[in-house]
């Protein structure tokens, strides 16, 4: 937070097309790594930025900074996300908004927490009702001709539509019930494995396009939402997808 409104708008580097990396996010990742090793000195590590090391059974997956370019633009909507996975199972996640210092817990089997205070299931109550976050295909040009047509058919479908520009803060927005569904393309594992114990352990339906249950090391298309919410959303965005992306 100290480097957080201090530099000039176009600050940080471009690492790919419209994807940006700053010192910031370096400094956060090699500070986890580092502190994560102390408390299991033989999990492996998957981090944004460094990429895989290690022990792939029982690793950290790590976002140092995800919504980078909010973060480098002055926008307050960003986070750090950690996760510990086993075996391809996220067993326990943590998610933090710095700005506002809330913190979203889960060790799998225990309950999701948002800063130290149990949520319960969610619930929604239909499509219409609900707000409905997504992301940009900004990594996925191949899929811009499908999302924006999406888009203005969900639009019209539901109370709103939200892009905030961090994917882990969003997922967490579902899990506590501030937005009733989302989704997104091509995102990372660590992008989502914390969150995505969260949207288990509040009974949330996550899944692909195909309706399939959802795994960021195998599908581009992510849709999550409550129970009696997903039934709706499902098979709009499955309308405007090819199922074998």
């Amino acid at each position: 937070m100290a480097h957080f409104r201090t530099r000039p708008s176009n600050y940080g580097e471009e690492k790919q097309t419209r994807e940006y990396v700053s010192e910031v996010d370096l400094q956060s990742e090699k500070i986890l790594q580092s502190g994560l090793k102390n408390i299991l000195p033989d999990a492996g590590f998957y981090g944004e930025e460094t990429g895989c090391q290690g022990y792939d059974h029982l690793r950290w997956i790590v976002d140092p900074l995800d919504g980078t370019t909010n973060f480098l633009s002055g926008l307050d909507q960003f986070s750090i996300s950690v996760a510990l996975e086993k075996d391809g199972q996220t067993q326990l996640g943590v998610v933090y908004r710095p700005a506002s210092e809330e913190i979203y817990t889960a060790v799998r089997g225990q309950e999701f927490r948002h800063n130290g205070q149990i949520r319960g299931m969610v619930s929604g109550q239909s499509l219409r009702q609900a707000l409905i976050g997504t992301g940009f295909p900004f990594r996925s040009p191949d899929l811009a001709r499908h999302f924006f047509p999406c888009a203005e058919d969900i639009l019209y479908r539901c109370r709103g539509i939200r892009r905030c520009g961090s994917a882990a803060l969003d997922l967490c927005y579902v899990a506590s019930g501030y937005l009733q569904g989302f989704w997104e393309s091509d995102l990372e594992p660590y992008d989502v494995a914390a969150a995505i114990l969260f949207l288990e352990e509040t009974g949330c339906t996550v899944t692909n396009q195909r309706g399939e249950s959802y795994s960021p090391y195998r599908d581009r298309i992510m849709i999550c939402a409550p129970p009696q919410v997903h039934p709706e959303l499902w098979p709009v965005i499955a309308g405007h997808y090819p199922e074998d992306i």
